[in-house]
């Protein structure tokens, strides 16, 4: 299979702030080399909490929560959403959710490259990759 022929996926992860250094450490367990994180505000079955601010009620119904946003072709989707789901989890109303999609295209902006190999790691990048994935490297 050639890198034209393989499927581009973007997986969002919305979690709790508190799980993002687990998550970060499964998705590097799985080899994903690259991510976005957004502090960001939701709300779902857990819909909030009543507060008192300067004497007065207030609903508060969005809560934090971080978004881990990967886009993978070289992974299966299906290991990064177990990776993740096992690092978010706590059985617990606002665990989060994963969603995934099909991405058209994507381009590397120094290069040019387009499709997979715009997002694939560099075989020179490599060593680099297998030393993170070890814990014996830091940025």
């Amino acid at each position: 299979m050639g890198t034209s022929d393989k499927k581009i996926y973007r997986i969002e992860i919305i979690t709790r702030p508190e799980r993002l250094e687990d998550l970060k450490d499964a998705l590097r367990a799985v080899r994903v080399t690259g991510m976005t994180v957004s502090q960001v505000y939701g709300c779902g079955l857990s819909t909030g909490f009543r507060e008192v601010y300067r004497g007065q009620a207030v609903e508060v119904n969005l809560l934090p929560k971080v978004k881990v946003e990967i886009v993978a072709c070289e992974i299966d989707p299906d290991i990064i959403i177990e990776a993740a789901t096992k690092a978010c989890h706590t059985g617990q109303i606002g665990d989060g959710k994963i969603f995934v999609t099909e991405v058209a295209d994507a381009v590397r902006i120094r290069t040019g490259e387009r499709g997979p190999a715009a997002i694939m790691d560099r075989q020179e990048e490599s060593a680099i990759v297998d030393k993170r994935v070890s814990g014996n490297y830091k940025d």
